[in-house]
This record gives C-alpha cells, structure tokens and sequence, in this order.
C-alpha cells in the first residue's frame, strides 16, 4: 500500500474526504517526526512505539579496498509493534 491507497482508505474508513484524509495523515506525520527530532518518544497504545536509537561511532571496513574507515555515530528512527497489533497480524 502506498500513500494514495492509504489516504483513500482512511477516507473511506472514516467518512471524510480525500483532501481531509491527506492534510489528516501529512499532519499525523509531521507530528511524529517532529517529536522524535525533539527527541521524545511517541507511543500510541495498542499500535506501537516510535523512538530513536543513538548508533555508537565504529570502525568499519571498505569492501573494495579492505581499508579500515571510521563509521560516526548517528540517530536511526525505529518502531516497535505493539501487543495488539502484533496479535491482529498474526491471526
């Protein structure tokens, strides 16, 4: 499913137009990541967690030259299912 398909079936799910759904889900998206740029975890119960991991500074290995390179410490977004929706799915 792709963003259009997604907005269509939100729209059809919740009674609302196309163009309420998208400013709806863009909106729900913007909040999100702008909570995790800020450093917060958002969790919605029931659905899962979003949250960001530090990745520790490593040395790493170029695999054309076999050089050693420093790989820097960076942040990655990550979500976690939550109980409930690991149970629907895997009925």
């Amino acid at each position: 499913m792709n963003k259009t398909e997604l907005i269509g079936a939100i729209a059809e799910k919740a009674g609302l137009s196309k163009k309420d759904s998208e400013k709806a889900l863009s909106a729900t998206i913007e909040a999100i990541s702008d909570a995790l740029v800020a450093g917060d975890k958002v969790q919605l119960v029931g659905f899962g967690v979003f949250e960001v991991k530090s990745r520790a500074a490593r040395m790493g290995r170029n695999p054309k030259t076999k050089e050693a390179i420093r790989i820097p410490e960076s942040k990655t977004p990550v979500f976690k299912a939550g109980k409930a929706l690991k149970d629907i799915v895997a009925k």
